[in-house]
């Protein structure tokens, strides 16, 4: 699944983003593809082009600050939560677990109702 063709990963990807900052603290954006990859057992491929413009989105928004550090000659961007994006995070999660619960009830199937004979 590709969050480009798929409009419930489209949705949550800043939900996912923040939930992956306020566990690891600090990280730059291959670690985030990486991890996405590693934890979906390689069901979800978070591509560059989907990932960058929700991170910028973020830093506009206030919710994370980005540093850049030299590792080996280059410089790499690194990008953690401001307290706001602690506190975002937190709610997004929050109000993405009862979004499921609520899908899983409706998607439920119904018994079939007797019709009283």
């Amino acid at each position: 699944m590709e969050p480009s063709g798929n409009e419930f990963l489209r949705g949550t990807l800043k939900t996912i983003v923040l939930k992956l900052l306020t566990e690891r603290g600090r990280m730059y954006g291959y670690e985030i593809t990486q991890s996405v990859k590693e934890r979906t057992q390689g069901e979800v491929i978070l591509t560059f082009g989907a990932l960058y413009p929700v991170l910028h989105k973020l830093q506009q928004e206030g919710l994370l600050i980005t540093e850049s550090v030299e590792v080996d000659g280059r410089l790499r961007k690194y990008y953690t939560l401001t307290p706001s994006g602690n506190e975002m995070a937190h709610q997004k999660v929050s109000d993405f677990e009862r979004f499921v619960e609520v899908m899983k009830a409706l998607l439920q199937p119904v018994p079939a109702l007797s019709l009283g004979h």
